[in-house]
């Protein structure tokens, strides 16, 4: 675990969150159907999301599984870097700092379970869900007060946004002008 300070200089480097879905962006259950799965997100995640995004933060999806409730979620909240049936995780995030010129520092992860360490251990700074397995908390740089799919995501987004002085500007957007009208 980092201390508070060097967590948020960290934090004030970060261009690039990246997130698992499964336990992460939700609690993690999963219900099947005969033509695919259901899925339920938080919607302070989203919120989160559109709030990194447009404070100039990007936000990448990566998941194990292919889920067409994922790739609906990733389109109403903008985020065009999704990657499914992705089972080794960290090829896919070096591609996408390679093509976005971005270094591992100026990445964020965020996880709950074993597959997603090789991410965790090589980002700038990573994060574990309250509920995730007990490795993955241990070799985190900071654990989330929330669970997956209960606002884990939302909070993350807020310690970057702190981090970079950016919160007060979004705070200020609802209270100055009565918000911005935009769903999650």
């Amino acid at each position: 675990m980092l201390d508070e300070t060097l967590l948020g200089n960290r934090l004030a480097a970060v261009r690039l969150l990246i997130l698992d879905v499964d336990g992460v962006m939700t609690d993690g259950g999963i219900s099947l159907s005969s033509r695919d799965e259901t899925k339920r997100f938080h919607v302070r995640d989203g919120s989160g999301i559109k709030y990194l995004r447009r404070s100039g933060v990007d936000v990448a999806i990566i998941t194990g599984r292919d889920s067409k409730a994922v790739a609906r979620r990733a389109q109403e909240l903008g985020v065009v870097e999704i990657h499914q049936r992705a089972l080794k995780k960290w090829p896919v995030v070096e591609s996408i700092l390679s093509r976005r010129r971005l270094t591992p520092e100026q990445a964020a992860y965020v996880g709950d379970d074993l597959v997603d360490l090789p991410v965790m251990l090589r980002v700038g700074v990573s994060f574990a869900v309250a509920d995730a397995h007990e490795e993955v908390r241990r070799r985190a740089d900071a654990v989330t007060r929330n669970p997956g799919g209960h606002g884990a995501v939302r909070e993350v987004a807020e310690a970057i946004l702190r981090a970079q002085g950016k919160w007060d500007e979004i705070v200020a957007d609802y209270v100055e002008v009565g918000g911005l009208g935009e769903d999650a």
